[in-house]
Formats: C-alpha cells, sequence, structure tokens
C-alpha cells in the first residue's frame, strides 16, 4: 500500500486528493507544523533530506515534490482519466499546467507572503518598521500586478474551457488547487467569476471531499 506523508495546511493535500480520485488504497501520515515558527517538523527530515512534504513511499521507492509524485502516480495507475494519452494537444496543454503550477504560478505567491511578514516577528522590533515599509513597497510595485497578471491568465483559460487542461478533469487541475486557493485565501477571487466557479466546481467532487475529510480544509492565510 502507498504511504502518503502529509504536512497540515499544505500541499500534500493534493497527493490525498489524487489518490482519491484513482481510488488507489494508501495509508495517511500526517505530520503537524512547529507552532511557534509554522515549519515543517523533524520527522519529515527524517525521510527526506529537504524535510518536505508531500512524499509518498510505495513499495519501498520514496517520492518527492508534488509534479513528480502526480507523474509516478498517473503513469502507474491511472486508467487514462487523470492524464491525456501522450503526444496529444490536450497532453501537452496538461504538461504544462502541471509544471506551471509550481514553476510560475507559486513564486510570486510565497514571495509575497515573505514580503508581508518582514514588519514582523522574528525581525528584529528594531528593523519592523524600515523592513515592513521595504516588504509593503515591493509587493505594490512588483508582486501584486505579477500575481493579477496571472490570475487574468487562468481567468482567461478557464472562460474558454471548463478545466486547466481542457474540456475533461484532469491532474493538472489538482496540481493548479494549491495556487488558485492561495490566492484565494490570501487575496480572494471575487473579481475573477471563471476562478470561482472551477473552484465551485472542484469543490463539489467527491473525491475531493473525501480527501479534505482526511486531511482538513486548507487555511494558507496561516502557513509561511
Amino acid at each position: 500500500m502507498i504511504t502518503v506523508h502529509h504536512l497540515d495546511n499544505s500541499r500534500s493535500l493534493r497527493i490525498v486528493w489524487l489518490l482519491e480520485a484513482l481510488q488507489q488504497p494508501y495509508e495517511l501520515v500526517t505530520h503537524h507544523r512547529d507552532p511557534q515558527t509554522l515549519l515543517a517538523p523533524e520527522s519529515l527530515k527524517r525521510l527526506h533530506p529537504l524535510g518536505k512534504a508531500p512524499l509518498i513511499v510505495d513499495e519501498g521507492l520514496t517520492v518527492a515534490e508534488s509534479g513528480a509524485i502526480i507523474d509516478y502516480l498517473t503513469e502507474r495507475y491511472d486508467d487514462g482519466r487523470l492524464a491525456p494519452p501522450m503526444s496529444t494537444p490536450a497532453h501537452r496543454d496538461y504538461r504544462y499546467w502541471l509544471h506551471y503550477a509550481e514553476g510560475s504560478a507559486m513564486p510570486p505567491l510565497v514571495m509575497h507572503l515573505v514580503f508581508s511578514r518582514l514588519g514582523k516577528p522574528p525581525v528584529p522590533a528594531l528593523l519592523r518598521p524600515v523592513a515592513g515599509k521595504l516588504g509593503q513597497g515591493v509587493q505594490a510595485k512588483f508582486l501584486d500586478p505579477e500575481i493579477e497578471r496571472h490570475l487574468a491568465f487562468w481567468a482567461s483559460t478557464l472562460g474558454e474551457h471548463a478545466w486547466f487542461a481542457g474540456a475533461d478533469f484532469t491532474a493538472a487541475d489538482i496540481q493548479m488547487s494549491f495556487p488558485v486557493l492561495a490566492v484565494e485565501s490570501r487575496r480572494g477571487i471575487g473579481d475573477f467569476p471563471a476562478i470561482g466557479d472551477w473552484l465551485a466546481r472542484i469543490r463539489a467532487r467527491s473525491d475531493y471531499q473525501r480527501a479534505v475529510a482526511q486531511t482538513g480544509e486548507l487555511n494558507l492565510s496561516a502557513t509561511r
């Protein structure tokens, strides 16, 4: 049986969701963040040098990184429902969104979160006023406009078809769920109805609901 190492409030919800969508049995091992730093615990570092989640272990093989895990699981266990056939236009779109999620979408979101915390502990108290203003400036001048461009890109794509890779739900939608939920938590997406409609569709899926029942709802505004 596949073992999923899940960190609360993290990207690893996607892997639990994927396994639910694949109807593949798994064992869930949950690791909890340090309540002060919100960082992953030492228990994950004993499994992988970077100490990050998600991780899966399947027949003695440890696989890390969400995109690599999704590729591994769909190649081994999918019957064609969650990944379009190779060498088709649909597969090219699927592969693009699968890698775009972490390669392009997440970096400005992570940077935005980091700069938003410059005026708070653990930054030394004497530096917080200056650091906070610096963070606000970088957010307003660079990161906010960059995130708006990504949102417009998502909305344009979802205005053309129901799912990111085309007419059908795929694992690319599972991978894209984390950046979209992150933006919803920290900024809101009310001014992009096509994105809101997509979120409503994923939340209506029984496999997503089963995954959330296992891991809990994401609260990304609370994570580092």
